[in-house]
């Protein structure tokens, strides 16, 4: 996604940086711009940094940045998929409305950091459907395709995904400078 940006893309261990930032924001954009900054200041480096999960408006927007911990610290997809169901039983199709959500903060040494963010909306599903993808997509219906984000081929996936929306968002300011 990032080929056309006029750097040479390069991991935190390329860079020289061995620690790892603690998401202590309460937002995803707090957490990518925590990252970004800290990374990016630790490298001296223009960096990249994004924060996804799910929010689930019969939830109040929960998970939310607790999406991977959701169920537990060491819960799998499966269990945090099974969990999430739990915490909906009882709740008709039409108001189990959420999106996927991810932001991406872009570092800029001397710049400060800009916030880009994509989201794709659904509806969760009463039971996982679909063997493709991780964490939430089998649970994640779009009712437009008639199938769960794990029933999409990766590139199909890819083409509407939230981190595909943010990362051409991101892309672009990486381009402007």
């Amino acid at each position: 996604m990032f080929r056309e940006a006029p750097y040479r893309l390069v991991s935190l261990d390329d860079a020289g940086v061995d620690f790892e930032v603690e998401e202590t924001g309460s937002t995803f954009a707090e957490n990518a711009v925590l990252k970004a900054t800290q990374y990016g200041e630790a490298a001296g480096l223009p960096t990249i940094a994004d924060d996804s999960g799910l929010e689930v408006d019969a939830l109040g927007g929960g998970p939310g940045v607790l999406s991977s911990r959701f169920a537990g610290p060491d819960a799998t997809d499966d269990e945090r998929n099974a969990f999430l169901l739990r915490n909906l039983e009882g709740q008709p199709f039409e108001s189990r409305t959420a999106r996927f959500r991810c932001t991406i903060a872009v570092f800029l040494p001397g710049q400060g950091v800009r916030v880009v963010d994509g989201t794709v909306e659904g509806v969760i599903t009463d039971r996982p459907r679909g063997e493709n993808g991780f964490g939430y997509d089998p649970v994640f219906y779009l009712p437009e395709l008639g199938r769960t984000t794990a029933e999409l081929s990766p590139e199909h996936k890819n083409r509407l995904s939230h981190r595909g929306i943010a990362a051409n968002k991101a892309l672009k300011v990486l381009l402007d400078g």
